[in-house]
């Protein structure tokens, strides 16, 4: 399970590349509750999306020419150049090389051999989000990926990964990762790999990581969601053993996911 207390390699910051700041500030407050709390005007239009109080994501600006919305999951590093030559090595090429984000820490971008963007923080003064695995918060990170060995590999290089492959209806299989050192006891899951399905690679689908958020009711969110302009891509089911999810784009187009989890597991 995600916790705040971050170890190379887990799920440590969380921000959404956006087109219109004010109107994912909208868009998000009316689903989870948040509010957005800006960095400051050296910021360039960065901030933080808050519940309580407490930062549970992040918002700015598209920064790349040809963008499109989307969530950037971020990795624990504690020596970011180090985490560039392992992705290099590895297969994965750099987006952006690490640079300093004022005296919060220090952030690099990259890619992983399948086509997926994730990103790596190398914390300062900012240690990582200040919640999850609470209801509206992240509680799970999922890479739908073109070649899932590819990626099992990579980030099993790069990050030193534990996968666990779990089989699942049919031919399918979904692998939990986790990090030495990150959860507790036998619950250190932290995210899945799951191979995008024949069909889809047919309909062009490419590798990318979504955010899950937590909620304490899958429907009730989607409906609001779609009420404010989201589009729903898997409706609310139910994962036996996991809990009641759906799969959706907001607004702009940036994937995200919502669970309420299984209230029969420990």
């Amino acid at each position: 399970m995600l916790t705040t207390d971050f170890v190379p390699g887990t799920p440590n910051w969380l921000d959404l590349g956006a087109p219109d700041i004010d109107a994912a500030t909208t868009f998000y407050s009316a689903v989870f509750g948040w509010t957005f709390h800006s960095a400051g005007p050296e910021a360039g239009g960065y901030g933080f999306f808050q519940r309580d109080g407490r930062t549970v994501a992040a918002v700015g600006p598209l920064m790349e020419e040809g963008a499109s919305s989307a969530w950037t999951v971020y990795f624990h590093s504690a020596d970011a150049e180090a985490t560039v030559k392992a992705v290099e090595q590895a297969g994965g090429s750099v987006r952006f090389p690490p640079m300093e984000v004022f005296t919060a820490g220090r952030l690099a971008g990259f890619t992983d051999p399948t086509g997926a963007d994730f990103a790596v923080w190398e914390p300062r003064d900012v240690k990582g989000l200040d919640a999850v695995m609470e209801p509206d918060t992240l509680c799970w990170t999922e890479l739908y990926t073109t070649d899932a060995a590819a990626a099992k590999d990579f980030y099993r290089a790069v990050f030193s990964w534990r996968t666990q492959d779990m089989p699942m209806a049919g031919d399918l299989v979904y692998t939990v990762v986790s990090s030495p050192g990150g959860g507790k006891g036998d619950d250190t899951g932290q995210g899945g790999i799951m191979q995008l399905a024949q069909m889809h690679l047919a309909a062009g689908s490419s590798s990318e990581w979504h955010p899950y958020f937590g909620v304490t009711d899958c429907d009730a969110t989607v409906a609001s969601a779609a009420a404010h302009g989201a589009t729903v891509i898997i409706p609310p089911a139910d994962a036996p053993g996991v809990g009641r999810l759906a799969m959706l784009t907001d607004p702009a187009g940036a994937p995200f996911a919502v669970i309420k989890g299984d209230p029969t597991m420990s």
